[in-house]
């Protein structure tokens, strides 16, 4: 499998999880927020800051979808490495507020590390494909050439 086409699936696969996920929290807050790993969560009233998140985390996967639709796939390995700050983020916060370590690592965490790793994959891709193009293997020069858009 080329690169492009593995870090096309990450993506995708990742905008369409946390597009999920979002949806979750707007639909059914209460049950999701359980699963988060945090030992309290909103309640009554409150309940609405689980909507908040759940609205964030659409967003979060549309902007993950708009990049690679339209075929900025630099600057969504850009997007990708600063959204791995929010599952770390979660991660933290699950921690030192008592949470479940299982959860804070095995979820927050592991999706961090699968979000940043297809991060770097993203940002090699062109790099790479431009070595290749040019011969020396450091993708210098040519990575903002129409071509090398097109890869």
């Amino acid at each position: 499998m080329k690169l492009k086409h593995l870090t096309t699936a990450l993506a995708a696969v990742g905008a369409a999880f946390i597009i999920y996920v979002g949806l979750s929290y707007v639909l059914a807050p209460q049950a999701t927020a359980a699963d988060f790993g945090l030992p309290t969560w909103p309640q009554h009233e409150g309940t609405a800051f689980l909507a908040v998140k759940g609205v964030r985390d659409i967003a979060t996967g549309l902007v993950i979808l708009a990049l690679l639709l339209t075929g900025h796939r630099r600057a969504l390995g850009w997007a990708m490495a600063a959204i791995a700050f929010v599952p770390l983020g979660d991660a933290v916060i699950v921690l030192n507020s008592g949470g479940n370590a299982a959860t804070a690592l095995g979820v927050h965490g592991s999706t961090a590390a699968a979000v940043l790793l297809t991060a770097v994959l993203l940002l090699r891709e062109r790099r790479t494909a431009a070595g290749l193009r040019d011969g020396s293997g450091s993708g210098s020069g040519s990575a903002n050439t129409p071509e090398a858009a097109a890869v």
